[in-house]
């Protein structure tokens, strides 16, 4: 049986261009879960005289469709400037690749979105964001959807472990129904901090465990 996917594809799939990550980078960001089938991390480096992406690189966990798409995305924003590569859409890289099949066009959408929201992680970090909208405890808990339970494979709020969040001049309190002592305790508190600390009015974040 012939498989759905185009020469395109399958090129990317075999070959990813700009696969791994930047230890360096300027800017990261992780879109969708392993646990329900597909996640992609993208990593940039931008030359901050005319904000044009220097480097870029992408992780993918899923099929044939994401890893393609991931490639493609990479090859299309690398040399662009930030606004330039926001404008990419899914439905570009789609054809791009030749078209893929309905099902699997989410996987564009995920490459996507983790292209943008990695340009919205170093435009936080360097004050570039155009709309100032303040952090709120509603905005918090979509930014921790983003942060991934590594026992599950699914967000932290899915996964209820976020028990409590709060807003309060400047600092972000968020607690979690999780032991300090746990074994990723430490590393799912860096990933909020890293997602939350670069807003424009958050001068602090804290994450507390439960006993």
């Amino acid at each position: 049986m012939p498989l759905p996917y185009t020469e395109t594809v399958m090129e990317h799939f075999r070959h990813p261009r700009n696969v791994g990550r930047i230890e360096d980078a300027d800017a990261k960001a992780v879109e969708g879960s392993p646990a329900c089938g597909d996640m992609v991390a993208v990593y940039l480096k931008v030359d901050p005289k005319d904000l044009r992406i220097t480097d870029i690189k992408f992780e993918s966990y899923g099929c044939a469709s994401n890893i393609a798409t991931g490639s493609i995305i990479t090859e299309m924003a690398k040399g662009k400037t930030l606004d330039e590569a926001k404008r990419i859409t899914w439905k570009q890289a789609s054809e791009t690749l030749g078209g893929l099949p309905p099902i699997k066009v989410h996987c564009s959408i995920l490459a996507v979105d983790g292209l943008r929201a990695a340009i919205e992680n170093y435009e936080e970090r360097h004050g570039l964001v155009k709309e100032r909208k303040p952090t709120t405890v509603e905005f918090v808990r979509k930014r921790l959807k983003r942060v991934m339970n590594p026992m599950t494979g699914l967000d932290v709020v899915r996964t209820k472990l976020v028990k409590e969040v709060e807003v309060t001049d400047g600092t972000v309190r968020v607690v979690l129904d999780l032991p300090e002592d746990h074994q990723f305790a430490a590393a799912i508190r860096e990933d909020i901090v890293e997602k939350l600390e670069p807003r424009w009015d958050v001068e602090r974040v804290i994450v507390e465990f439960t006993e």
